[in-house]
């Protein structure tokens, strides 16, 4: 070993000595050591909700997480609030081991993090204001200059919009804002179109009546799976964690939660079983 390698060597051992324990395991030995998930959150309904009061968690994604945590015999903990566009970077810093909200996975993502196995599947679609037939006959028409597309910086509707409207004109909004807001932009005439999950509009237009419109020529521009996600190369704890989901799938209690918060009966497409 030249002189060089022997200092490098030294380095890296007393470098790997004074970093905290909890940064050079990996997750699975981290959760297992410290007996909990660390885990950040985004409020979406009727993904995760925190009541402003008891700052209690519920929700698809907060009921399953909490049932998965018990499965594996750690604790849940919810460290922050994070936004969809800065999400990723805490997990790669760790500020937190995973995302307790349910997100779409996708091959951008993919670059930077994994995912677990499917909790179920979501569509997404185009809306209009209420009236608005201009994109009724084909929503092709919409790559033009003259549509803008309301969009949330980092979101789903954003790189959609992107890859398959890149003509049209873009209403950015800030990575914290709410998904209603996109629907309020269209809505009074912010811009022309949105794309969002058709429970979450009509969700809204139980509040705001007569105020959007499913475009009629519009099936849907995505169908994602919604997933847990973590950091990527984490495989223990990912086949650690995918067990326990697909024991609570399997016994019918995954299926109990998503029917509990559901606006509607089978509104979300299942994950079918390899057994069924």
């Amino acid at each position: 070993m030249n002189r060089f390698s022997l200092k490098l060597s030294l380095w890296l051992i007393c470098y790997l000595a004074l970093m905290p324990s909890s940064y050079a395991d990996s997750l699975y030995d981290r959760v297992l050591k410290t007996g909990k998930i660390r885990a950040a959150y985004i409020v979406y309904f009727p993904l995760l909700m925190k009541d402003p009061n008891t700052k209690k968690f519920s929700g698809i994604g907060a009921d399953a997480l909490d049932l998965i945590a018990k499965r594996l015999g750690v604790k849940l903990e919810m460290t922050e609030e994070v936004p969809y566009g800065t999400m990723i970077e805490g997990l790669k810093t760790n500020r937190y081991d995973m995302i307790a909200c349910p997100v779409w996975a996708n091959a951008t993502r993919a670059r930077m993090a994994d995912f677990s196995h499917p909790l179920y599947y979501s569509k997404i679609c185009a809306y209009t204001k209420a009236g608005d037939k201009r994109l009724d006959s084909s929503l092709s028409g919409l790559n033009n200059g003259k549509y803008k597309i309301a969009c949330i910086d980092g979101e789903m509707c954003a790189m959609i919009a992107n890859a398959d409207f890149p003509n049209a004109r873009k209403l950015s909004l800030p990575q914290m804002a709410d998904i209603s807001e996109l629907l309020i932009s269209i809505s009074t005439g912010k811009a022309d179109v949105a794309f969002v999950d058709p429970l979450y509009a009509e969700n809204f237009l139980k509040h705001n009546p007569h105020s959007i419109q499913m475009v009629a020529s519009s099936k849907p521009l995505r169908i994602f799976p919604n997933t847990f996600m973590f950091n990527v190369g984490e495989e223990k704890f990912k086949a650690m964690f995918n067990t326990a989901l697909d024991e609570i799938a399997n016994s019918g209690e995954l299926e109990k939660i998503i029917s509990r918060y559901e606006p509607q009966p089978n509104a979300y497409l299942r994950v079918s079983r390899p057994y069924q």
